[in-house]
C-alpha cells in the first residue's frame, strides 16, 4: 500500500529545496502543486524525457510513409489514368498529402504517448481531499510524496529546516 504525505509551503524556493531534499533521499513518487509555473521544478523532481518527441517522429514517419504509398497503390497500380501523356508515377503531386498525413500521424501519436505518460485521464486523486488544497491554485505550495516508505515522521524529519507550514498523511 502507497502512502501519500502533504507537506505545504509558503514560498516556491522553499518547495524546490524540499522536492531536491526528498529526491536526494531517495524517496520516490514526487509531485508538486503551485499556482503557476516553475522553471527549476521537474529538475528538482527528477522528471526526464517522457519519449513523446520520439513517438512523434516515428508516427509522422509512419503516417508519410502510408499517405505516400497509398497515392503511388493508387495511381500507379489500381486506378492507372493516363492524362496527357505524364508518367503514372508523378511524385511531385504526392508531396502535400504525405506531408498532411504525416503531420496528422504525429499529433495522434502526440495526444496518445501524452495521455498514457501522464495518466490522463484521471478525475480523481487522493491529494484532492486534503484539507486546504485548493490554496494550491491561490498561494500556496504543496510537494506530494506517494511513496511506501514515506510517513509523516520522516518527511517531518527531512524537511526540518524548510519550515513547511504543515506535513500530512492524506489517505490513499
Amino acid at each position: 500500500m502507497t502512502r501519500l504525505v502533504l507537506a505545504e509551503f509558503a514560498d516556491p524556493e522553499t518547495l524546490v529545496a524540499a522536492a531536491r531534499r526528498a529526491r536526494q533521499a531517495g524517496l520516490r513518487g514526487l509531485d508538486a502543486h503551485t499556482p503557476f509555473a516553475m522553471e527549476e521544478l521537474p529538475e528538482a523532481l527528477g522528471f526526464g524525457s517522457t519519449g513523446i518527441r520520439l513517438v512523434m517522429l516515428a508516427s509522422g514517419i509512419a503516417g508519410a510513409a502510408f499517405a505516400f504509398w497509398l497515392q503511388w497503390w493508387t495511381a500507379v497500380l489500381d486506378y492507372p489514368v493516363n492524362a496527357g501523356g505524364r508518367p503514372l508515377f508523378s511524385w511531385q503531386v504526392f508531396v502535400m498529402p504525405t506531408f498532411e498525413g504525416g503531420i496528422l500521424l504525429a499529433t495522434f501519436g502526440g495526444i496518445l504517448a501524452f495521455l498514457l505518460t501522464s495518466g490522463l485521464p484521471r478525475l480523481n486523486h487522493p491529494v484532492f481531499d486534503a484539507h486546504g488544497f485548493d490554496r494550491a491554485s491561490q498561494d500556496r505550495f504543496f510537494l506530494a510524496i506517494e511513496d511506501p516508505r514515506a510517513d509523516g515522521a520522516r518527511v517531518a524529519a527531512l524537511l526540518d529546516g524548510l519550515a513547511p507550514l504543515s506535513i500530512r498523511e492524506v489517505a490513499a
